[in-house]
């Protein structure tokens, strides 16, 4: 378990991981819609 004095970097570094796969999973879904579209 992470101590009291890692908590701030902890929560920064979570957050940061939460943005990243949030944006990566709305681009891969874009680009799974465009070669789709592109083989149809």
């Amino acid at each position: 378990m992470a101590s009291g004095n890692d908590m701030n970097a902890h929560n920064s570094t979570y957050s940061s991981f939460l943005g990243l796969a949030k944006w990566g999973s709305i681009v891969t879904a874009l680009v799974t819609v465009f070669v789709i579209y592109l083989i149809a």
